[in-house]
């Protein structure tokens, strides 16, 4: 057999496991997202359009979608202000425990939300160490929102750290010593040589702890506790109508809430893909 025809050979076999690792993967993504998906419409559809209409005039959904949104805006203000600083200062600056200290922010993957919840429950509670001090300043922290927005700010907190940090790597430094020997001072230096280049991420940085934070449920259940009207969020909302057996409510709550959570990253991917082009 000639190289050429050993080559044509390869390309065929290499071509028939595409046509069958295709259909697996399409299927594998199929089952886990889009039926779920279709199961969710057709339970919020299970009494028809109207019903599933008639659950937007309920003042609890908006209600939970405006503390959601609320916190959500908090925790993406802060994480986009202190985790790029972050991101900023793991790859431009060398300290002792530097490995470590990286390692420490992907435990929010590792630990279940549900752990994170009470563990802020046990500092901030009512026989946690903290109480005294939060009894004094008059300030609570369990069963109220801030400790809810503490529980978002900590799942949520890898996202922009990540999304931004193998950007910071990619700068070119030469510009950027270029810039300064040229007078231009650190603000300048900053908005027209390093923003531009980290503008794509930040956004898309922005896109998944927004939509991470819209939809956490564990650990704002356990330090929130879920008060309707007080520190209940739409995740928690779509939660007690499943147990008070609304699922017309809880289903389309549900849709809401993901349609949301698609749009912000869709535009995300969007943006990026501009800025790539």
């Amino acid at each position: 057999m000639t190289i050429a025809e050993k080559l044509i050979a390869r390309r065929k076999r290499k071509g028939l496991g595409g046509r069958i690792l295709i259909p697996i993967v399409v299927l594998y993504v199929a089952f886990l997202v889009i039926a779920p998906i279709t199961a969710l419409i057709s339970g919020a559809l299970q009494n028809g359009l109207p019903a599933a209409l008639n659950v937007f005039n309920a003042p609890e959904l908006w209600q939970s979608l405006q503390l959601s949104v609320q916190i959500a805006l908090a925790v993406v203000v802060i994480q986009v202000v202190l985790g790029t600083a972050t991101a900023w200062v793991i790859v431009r600056h060398n300290f002792r425990g530097k490995a470590i200290f990286n390692g420490i922010i992907d435990i929010p993957f590792a630990i279940s939300p549900v752990v994170v919840g009470y563990m802020l429950l046990l500092v901030f509670g009512r026989n946690g160490p903290l109480n005294p001090i939060l009894q004094a300043l008059d300030i609570r922290v369990a069963f109220a929102v801030p400790g809810i927005f503490l529980a978002t700010l900590f799942v949520s907190l890898p996202f922009m750290i990540r999304e931004m940090i193998p950007v910071i790597q990619n700068l070119d430094r030469v510009q950027e010593l270029a810039a300064t020997t040229l007078g231009a001072n650190r603000w300048t230096t900053f908005w027209r040589i390093i923003f531009p280049p980290l503008r794509t991420a930040l956004i898309y940085g922005v896109a998944l702890t927004m939509a991470r934070a819209m939809g956490e449920f564990g650990a704002v259940l356990v330090i929130g506790g879920g008060v309707q009207g007080r520190t209940a969020t739409t995740t928690l909302y779509i939660f007690h109508a499943l147990e008070e057996r609304q699922y017309v409510e809880a289903y389309t709550a549900a849709i809401l809430l993901g349609l949301s959570s698609v749009l912000i990253v869709s535009v995300a991917d969007w943006i990026r893909h501009r800025s790539e082009h």
